[in-house]
């Protein structure tokens, strides 16, 4: 009997602890994952066992890339557990408002006049044909989507392709397009054709960029997909720096997120100040996507661009894109503050509330808490150093977050580049390693300081 029941409590023991580790691995993976290219999260999830697969779904702040891709090549339950998870922020999943919710809206009874009398007849009288409806959008979809959808919910008859057509002859307004994306049906390649506002003289309206966002939200797209597809490149440097509005918009996060994807493209361009100039010189005008303009000014094979005038915002875009060198003056207070960051205080309380003035002093930077607190696994994670939060856009400090993200993604790609396997080691490392994230990146590769390559 006695044997029976050490038997027993040994299982316990060993399941607990099992358990305690997969959801430790989930958690760090969510970390690593927001640094992470898309081919290099697709693989590090097919490398997780179910039981961290599943504390990861189900109960981790996931990047928004990662979400597309979970649902994109992720198994139903994988589904179903993102679906529950109360971290994944304005996502249209099983449960959620989606395309099934949008595809059974009823037109508003004081729209049917309306649209009769710009049809000349009846929408009742038959299905809306393809013409009638590109017709309709555009006249209807300056600035949100809840018009266009009373449209799309009338009898009609789909034709994507004329769609896709009639948006690359002269864009679709944005509210259209959004709706078209809510309410779903449309095969992926035309979703992300969608996307694409051609036309160099173009005026695109305050609210150009919710089709984008709501690509992303929806889950159809990665943030690393969305700046390939937005053309021209300049409206998706802009994607960086969005109007502050309080309607749709980027989450931090998934501003973090869309600040990685576009370093990531504009990575071949270096740290050399005349690439960058040149990058602003042609963007304004240039009419292509992003990948082909920063292939163009890294080969110089792009022609003079043309006279016009500058697009408001481009500059300061750019600006917050390109490498920047810039430290807080090397005091002793700073040297101080930054040995802090090695020495826990008694309580975490008390421990946020350092960071944080030292943060407001202008001491250190969240740059400077990326590569010198400790673990590492708690530098990745803002809120051991900022505080807790119930929501993924109400950290009091964004530009301290935006920061450590950034400086983050350099450390990641610098040291472990597209090798997949040295990323899923990263991964595996981070929950019992106790050193900072430099030597943690140092033990991975086995090479030199991280800070000293170029």
């Amino acid at each position: 009997m006695y044997e029976h029941e050490y038997e027993s409590w040994r299982t316990e023991m060993s399941t607990a602890v099992e358990d305690r580790n997969s959801r430790r691995l989930a958690w760090c993976v969510a970390h690593v994952l927001r640094h992470a290219p898309d081919h290099i999260a697709a693989g590090l999830l097919d490398r997780l066992d179910r039981p961290t697969r599943k504390y990861l779904c189900r109960d981790e702040w996931l990047p928004a890339s990662a979400v597309t891709l979970l649902l994109r090549h992720g198994s139903a339950e994988d589904r179903g557990y993102i679906a529950r998870n109360p971290r994944v922020v304005g996502r249209p999943l099983p449960g959620l408002p989606g395309p099934a919710r949008y595809a059974r809206r009823r037109t508003p009874p004081g729209l049917l006049p309306v649209l009769a009398a710009e049809l000349g007849r009846d929408p009742a009288d038959g299905p809306l044909g393809a013409e009638e409806l590109v017709r309709l959008l555009r006249r209807h979809g300056t600035h949100r989507p809840r018009v266009p959808l009373g449209i799309l919910a009338l009898p009609h008859e789909p034709d994507p392709e004329l769609l896709w057509i009639e948006h690359a002859r002269d864009p679709l307004p944005p509210g259209s397009v959004e709706a078209l994306l809510l309410r779903g049906g449309l095969p992926l390649n035309i979703s992300r054709g969608l996307l694409a506002l051609p036309g160099a003289a173009r005026s695109y309206g305050p609210s150009w960029y919710r089709p984008a966002v709501r690509a992303v939200r929806m889950g159809l797209l990665t943030q690393g997909e969305l700046v390939t597809d937005v053309r021209p490149a300049r409206l998706a440097l802009l994607l960086a720096r969005l109007p502050v509005t309080g309607g749709l918009r980027w989450t931090l996060p998934e501003r973090a997120g869309m600040l990685t994807a576009l370093r990531a493209a504009l990575a071949p361009l270096g740290e050399d100040p005349r690439l960058w100039a040149e990058l602003l010189r042609h963007a304004h005008t240039f009419r292509g996507g992003l990948p082909e303009l920063v292939a163009g000014v890294r080969y110089a094979s792009l022609p003079e661009p043309p006279d016009g005038p500058p697009v408001p915002g481009l500059a300061e875009a750019v600006a917050r894109l390109a490498p920047s060198a810039e430290e807080p003056s090397g005091d002793v207070e700073r040297e101080l503050a930054l040995a802090s960051l090695a020495v826990p205080m008694e309580t975490v309380q008390e421990d946020i509330r350092w960071v944080r003035d030292c943060l407001d002093r202008g001491l250190l930077t969240g740059a400077d808490v990326v590569r010198h607190k400790l673990p590492a696994c708690w530098a990745l994670d803002e809120d051991h150093w900022l505080g807790d939060i119930d929501h993924p856009d109400r950290h009091d400090r964004p530009e301290a977050v935006l920061a450590a993200r950034a400086e983050a993604d350099r450390l990641f790609a610098v040291a472990l580049g597209d090798d997949p396997d040295a990323w899923w080691r990263a991964a595996r490392t981070l929950p019992e390693f106790a050193g900072t994230l430099p030597h943690l990146l140092l033990r991975v590769t086995d090479g030199g300081s991280v800070s000293e390559r170029p």
